[in-house]
């Protein structure tokens, strides 16, 4: 059974669009498990990009099928407007699906999230103020609206005004801002239900029998390790699982259809919004890695904060993951600078830590350890052959791969889908 998941072994943004759009283009099926348009591929193919924030990469190739796992939240405006994007670039989403246990994104959602946020004043946790932490919290509170309900007009026209009417008290009670209208919300979602109608099935039931008949199957992760519920650095993380166990969970096969865990670092680390960073740099160094590695949220267009690699939170995202196979990607940002770190180890107290504390606030005026690298120069984005890319390049990539303990399967050298090479 081919299944193979691939997932971000930092704090997501690490390029897997392009290898997921390159392991997807052999895949008879591609997965979405978790998270929502929170997370963002972009996908380079020719003189095309494309920007994915919900929609499974796998929709950019016509035989394809396209799972939105019941891990998924989903907001209906967003992924109708990606669907309408895609048709009007010639791309069918008729194999596209989505499962009827996913959580619907509603309006209330998206204001409480702002809401919320802004409360924090300069205790923010920095979300994308999207409404996935409050849908996915209505998820566990299990008073969410899932799409079996969004799709039945009369199931959803009592979800709307008992829900809503509930986060009406709190968004005026507590934040004393004006309600919602709720008709309004009523009559939107109605049309916006007549439109996805189409695209909902049980998923689980095209996943397992893929899986079953030997199809190739692959699951795309979405954010990163370090962004996990449980095993991010919390609070500062997601409010899913981008972990490989969380494949499963959000897709509703089991562990045994996976066979392969693939895990995509940048040669550099980067982070989006607040909390610990150990290899962060707040000098040209880490500018210069920002505008060579065009490094912006997909999402968002917030500038990334940048530092080194930290082959500890690496190291951690192969144990947590089960990775059998690292990609390295973006190593052609670095070039031209004259030397190169790596973080193997933290400074803690006094102490030399080699493993990921589960308490972050350790981590603060931690003093990374590193190994310091000569650099190399030039463009290496034609480079195909590992024999043929500079010694320098060679050294680090071994190195990663020595300390992250794990074998590094490809290495992203440019932006475009055939930027690879393999080892």
């Amino acid at each position: 059974m081919p299944g193979k998941v691939i997932m971000g072994a930092q704090w997501g943004d690490e390029g897997k669009g392009k290898f997921i759009d390159i392991f997807a283009s052999r895949a008879d099926m591609v997965i979405r498990s978790q998270g929502g348009n929170n997370a963002g591929h972009t996908v380079v193919v020719g003189s095309e990009t494309y920007k994915l924030h919900v929609i499974p990469s796998g929709i950019l190739y016509k035989n394809c099928v396209n799972i939105i796992g019941p891990g998924v939240v989903v907001d209906p405006g967003v992924v109708l407007a990606e669907i309408d994007g895609l048709k009007n670039r010639g791309i069918s989403t008729d194999l596209l699906y989505i499962d009827p246990r996913c959580h619907v994104i509603m309006p209330w959602h998206i204001a409480l999230d702002a809401l919320s946020e802004n409360s924090r004043g300069k205790s923010d946790i920095g979300t994308t103020k999207k409404g996935i932490g409050p849908c996915y919290m209505d998820k566990a509170e299990r008073s969410g609206i899932r799409m079996h309900d969004f799709i039945n007009p009369e199931k959803l026209k009592k979800a709307v005004f008992e829900a809503g009417a509930r986060k009406n008290e709190i968004i005026t009670l507590l934040y004393r801002e004006k309600p919602l209208d709720l008709n309004e919300i009523y009559e939107t979602s109605l049309a916006l239900a007549d439109k996805l109608r189409p695209y909902v099935r049980d998923t689980s039931i095209l996943s397992f029998d893929a899986v079953k008949s030997g199809k190739n199957v692959l699951f795309e992760g979405a954010q990163g390790t370090l962004l996990d519920l449980d095993m991010g650095t919390y609070p500062f993380v997601t409010s899913s699982h981008p972990v490989t166990g969380g494949a499963c969970i959000g897709s509703g096969v089991g562990p045994t259809a996976i066979n392969e865990c693939l895990g995509v670092a940048k040669a550099y680390t980067t982070r989006v919004g607040k909390g610990p960073f150990p290899t962060e740099l707040f000098d040209e160094t880490g500018d210069a890695i920002r505008e060579r590695g065009f490094e912006y949220g997909t999402t968002t267009g917030r500038p990334r904060r940048c530092g080194w690699f930290d082959s500890v939170i690496v190291r951690y995202s192969v144990r947590v993951n089960g990775l059998t196979e690292l990609i390295l990607n973006k190593i052609d940002p670095l070039s031209g600078l004259k030397s190169l770190k790596i973080c193997t180890a933290y400074k803690i107290n006094g102490k030399t830590v080699y493993e990921f504390p589960a308490d972050f606030t350790e981590l603060e005026g931690c003093e990374p350890v590193y190994e310091e690298f000569p650099g190399f120069s030039g463009d290496i984005s034609s480079v195909r052959a590992y024999s043929d890319l500079p010694r320098e390049v060679k050294s680090y990539v071994e190195a990663v791969e020595d300390l992250c303990r794990c074998p590094v399967r490809m290495i992203g050298v440019g932006p475009s889908r055939d930027s690879v090479v393999y080892r």
